[in-house]
């Protein structure tokens, strides 16, 4: 690794003082790989090393060919650094998951954090994930996707748009963009970027998201704000700030010591810092904070009389409406030819969300309908409520799926003229249509993988995830 930008090291030795070198040496060191699995496609993992502040996150003693393993496209597991999965003691310490909440991830993409929430969260909550930018909007949208969670809409929009929901969210986790010091080691581009004076546009932005966002916030609701920095400016003296101006009041959480987590306080704020010489994980920065009940209005949300959303057809819902576990769960809407199902209890906060900002995916889309026609959708493939006994299913090999996810032609059918749920290993990966002796490949071309296969795809040579379920 280079070495650490001058003015950083010398901020850090004061920071950490005799440690120093310590953290020094560790930033050279090789970053661990850690992933989050899905507990509502697979078991836990076998002879894994468990991340200590998490029930989902795993340590692998190498790095998988993560491409190349089909499990990841089925939702099965997220890489996802150490360090950040962190989010689930804020949540499950300051929050009472069991209730239904309304979470907003603010600065959602690539969707560790999303999904993560997801995972957390009761099926009878909405969780809205955020990205400004639209191409990591999609990103986004697709993992979100892959997880199967149907409670979760995706948007694009700015911190500001937030505003026109007053005192909707429960919750808002803050994964507020940074100067990056905690990336140093798996990132070179982040130390090249970084200096003293972006670190202070970084605290100015960082600010100016809260203050857009606040308003959204429920009196007595919690903010869960992280950074992947070390210094005070992003962090401590940000959030003493966001209490200054708007009454917000810190919430300390237990740590176990064998964690390695350092807290510390400043100005009546106490934050938790991950440093790579005390755990394995990156740089991390996480803290809570509450809305003041003070600031309690009364705000009714009145029923509108007319609705963005519109709702599918008698017709249009019974032809696939077996499609789904506990139909009954979901409202049916329709956009053109295209039928969504999203969850029947907030019906009236999505279509609010349709009302106010741009949303780039929610609930899960079942099918597009034309006449007589019908096509599952691939995100129905993905859904942890999808009804496999309404579908032929057919189970691959390494190859054929590999060969499926490359969008490349494969033969795994025996004829006929149905749509094909495709597997590997009992979990989904996508559709294809059976017509006759050929097998029409469905799989998104968007998602499609674009690595050249290995000329031997061997399951006890391909180091993957797989190996480590029961």
């Amino acid at each position: 690794m280079k070495n650490l930008p001058t003015s950083f090291a010398e901020r850090m030795k004061q920071q950490l003082g005799a440690e120093f070198q310590s953290f020094e040496q560790a930033m050279a060191a090789t970053p661990p790989i850690s992933i989050r699995i899905n507990h509502t496609k697979i078991e836990e993992p076998r002879e894994l090393q468990p991340i200590p502040w998490t029930h989902q996150g795993y340590y692998l003693p190498e790095r998988p060919l993560f491409t190349l393993d089909p499990l990841l496209h089925a939702g099965a597991y997220y890489v996802q650094e150490a360090s950040s999965m962190f989010l689930e003691q804020a949540l499950t310490q300051a929050a009472d998951v069991s209730q239904p909440l309304r979470v907003l991830d603010l600065c959602g993409a690539p969707g560790g954090k999303s999904t993560h929430l997801a995972s957390l969260l009761s099926d009878e909550s909405l969780l809205v994930s955020n990205e400004v930018i639209r191409s990591r909007a999609t990103i986004l949208a697709e993992n979100i996707a892959k997880w199967g969670s149907s409670n979760v809409v995706v948007t694009s929009n700015d911190p500001r748009d937030f505003g026109r929901l007053p005192h909707f969210f429960d919750v808002m986790v803050v994964d507020a963009p940074c100067s990056g010091e905690g990336m140093f080691r798996k990132d070179a581009n982040a130390m090249d970027e970084w200096s003293e004076e972006n670190v202070k546009l970084c605290a100015q932005r960082q600010q100016r998201i809260l203050m857009d966002v606040w308003p959204a916030l429920k009196p007595g609701g919690l903010l869960i704000y992280s950074t992947c920095t070390w210094n005070l400016a992003e962090n401590e003296e940000n959030m003493a700030w966001l209490a200054q101006q708007n009454g917000a009041q810190n919430l300390k959480l237990d740590l176990e010591p064998a964690w390695g987590v350092v807290s510390g306080s400043l100005a009546g704020v106490e934050g938790y810092r991950f440093y790579p010489h005390q755990l394995q994980g990156e740089g991390f920065f996480l803290t809570v904070m509450r809305k003041p009940l003070e600031e309690a209005i009364s705000f009714k949300s009145s029923k509108r009389k007319k609705y963005k959303l519109s709702l599918a057809g008698k017709k249009e819902k019974a032809l696939v409406e077996n499609w789904l576990l506990n139909p009954g769960n979901f409202e049916w809407v329709q956009y053109g030819d295209f039928i969504t199902a999203i969850p029947a209890d907030y019906f009236e906060e999505i279509d609010e969300l349709y009302q106010q900002l741009y949303v780039v995916y929610a609930g899960t889309e079942i099918a597009e309908v034309k006449g007589k026609k019908i096509k599952p959708q691939h995100q129905l493939s993905l859904s942890r409520y999808l009804n496999k006994s309404a579908f032929e299913t057919i189970d691959l090999t390494l190859e054929q799926a590999l060969r499926y996810l490359r969008k490349e032609d494969i033969n795994a059918g025996s004829g006929g003229t149905n749509w094909v749920l495709l597997q590997y290993k009992g979990l989904p990966l996508g559709w294809a249509k059976q017509i006759g002796n050929r097998m029409n490949n469905y799989f998104p071309k968007e998602w499609r993988i674009r690595m050249e296969l290995p000329t031997a795809l061997d399951e006890e040579e391909l180091f993957s995830v797989s190996q480590y379920l029961p």
